[in-house]
């Protein structure tokens, strides 16, 4: 096997678990969790999803970074390489394709929300939420979307950022920056969690969160609580697969993953410890929907005791998350083009880059000048989110599930993943039978048959 490494590795097991969970925790869980979980009655809703995070995630976590860090390529090369490998039809090397094209998508419009967030770190410091109603609120949110320029001027910003990061390599790029970021954001959390004890309302938030209310739980709710489970590991996108290629033969796959899905679980947890009880603190609803952050929340701190520096803090607690998903998202394709097409690593960062900041201006005019273009009845943003999240990443974790678990041969994943016999086929079952045929019913369900 004709193996190009043309990269660094992690220096410890930390860098690894670091910088995956970074991947991870990104605006879904800080973002995305807390309405979804407020849309659907909280604590069961939460028990569902930490089972599809232990049924589901983690098992094509541990497929998808064994498949990395076998073959020691980007997720397009490696797909090549296993499909040549295990004698398998030649189409199964459209997965890789698949997943590093999903993410490039992506981080197109990933960016510009991630702008959002980082201008709404500079509203809060300069007080524009103070003693605003909810009129005023939405206003703001309305005045701010509706502009390209200031839409176009953050998307720069942060997409420069996740660049510059990603320029500077594997070990003194991507680890220094998880290194700082990952830390600073839990750190942010806690803070926030702290906050929280002190409205008056932390006990009310926490049996919303972990009080299980079956009657509120509906087969929608099931799926949706799969669905997340599965999109918050950041599977299904080669992301985990590339991060794959850069660990260590001497760390275990299987503890290294089960960490990983267990720190981004723990995130989205505190994150709703953390809102839930300034929610109900100032009466706002917890089935706010999307506008839960940026429509929501402000309201709430602008009108409470610390709000200012509370807001400042989780508005750069959002940056910091959705900067280390970005360089996630942006390092297979960069990997692929330093591996395939001979130019440096700083070259592909400004193609990979500058592609998707182009194509990223589509998601701004969505919200404004091109707000009444509709593609299948969508905008532009609204298409792409469709695209990637309901389609191309289900059919990617489908896809790498069976893969692992039928056609790549079993003495290569055992030997890769290095773990105890009774581990090793609980794995097996978990990825031939239970991951796919869950994988496929949240597909059904997107597509509209369930």
């Amino acid at each position: 096997m004709n193996i190009q490494k043309t990269h660094n590795e992690w220096s410890s097991r930390l860098a690894f678990i670091l910088a995956a969970t970074g991947s991870a925790v990104g605006l879904g869980n800080i973002w995305k969790f807390p309405y979804i979980t407020g849309e659907n009655g909280g604590g069961a809703f939460v028990l569902v999803y930490l089972l599809c995070v232990l049924l589901i995630g983690i098992p094509i976590m541990i497929a998808e970074t064994m498949m990395g860090r076998h073959t020691r390529q980007n997720p397009i090369d490696a797909l090549k390489t296993l499909t040549e490998e295990s004698g398998a039809d030649h189409n199964w090397h459209y997965l890789g394709w698949l997943g590093v094209v999903a993410g490039f998508l992506i981080l197109s419009y990933y960016s510009v929300i991630a702008g959002w967030a980082s201008a709404y770190v500079l509203k809060a410091f300069v007080g524009s939420f103070s003693g605003e109603d909810a009129a005023g609120i939405k206003q703001i949110f309305g005045d701010f979307v509706a502009s390209p320029i200031q839409l176009i001027f953050w998307h720069s910003l942060f997409m420069f950022a996740t660049m510059w990061i990603v320029n500077r390599g594997v070990n003194n790029g991507l680890e220094k920056a998880v290194r700082l970021l990952m830390p600073s954001l839990f750190v942010l959390l806690i803070l926030l969690v702290g906050y929280a004890m002190t409205t008056g309302s932390y006990n009310e938030g926490l049996r919303f969160l972990f009080t299980p209310d079956f009657s509120k739980l509906t087969a929608d709710a099931v799926l949706t609580a799969m669905g997340h489970a599965f999109f918050t590991l950041s599977l299904g996108m080669g992301a985990i697969m590339v991060y794959g290629a850069y660990l260590p033969n001497n760390i275990s796959i299987a503890k290294t993953s089960m960490l990983v899905a267990g720190a981004d679980t723990v995130v989205a947890l505190l994150a709703g410890i953390a809102i839930f009880p300034i929610v109900f603190a100032n009466n706002l609803q917890a089935s706010s929907g999307p506008g839960l952050i940026f429509e929501t929340l402000p309201l709430a701190f602008g009108n409470m005791t610390g709000g200012w520096l509370f807001g400042i803090l989780f508005f750069v607690m959002l940056v910091v998350a959705a900067l280390t998903s970005s360089i996630s998202l942006i390092e297979p394709a960069v990997a692929w083009l330093v591996e395939n097409r001979n130019i440096t690593r700083q070259q592909a960062c400004v193609w990979a880059g500058g592609i998707a900041w182009a194509l990223g201006l589509g998601t701004v005019f969505s919200f404004n000048v091109w707000s009444d273009v509709k593609l299948f009845d969508r905008t532009i943003f609204q298409l792409l989110d469709y695209l990637t999240a309901n389609l191309m990443l289900p059919i990617g974790g489908f896809c790498i599930a069976v893969f692992t678990g039928w056609i790549m041969h079993q003495q290569h994943s055992a030997q890769e993943l290095a773990m105890p016999s009774q581990g090793y086929k609980v794995w097996r079952v978990l990825v031939k039978y239970v991951a796919p045929s869950a994988v496929f019913l949240v597909f059904l369900h997107v597509v509209g048959v369930l």
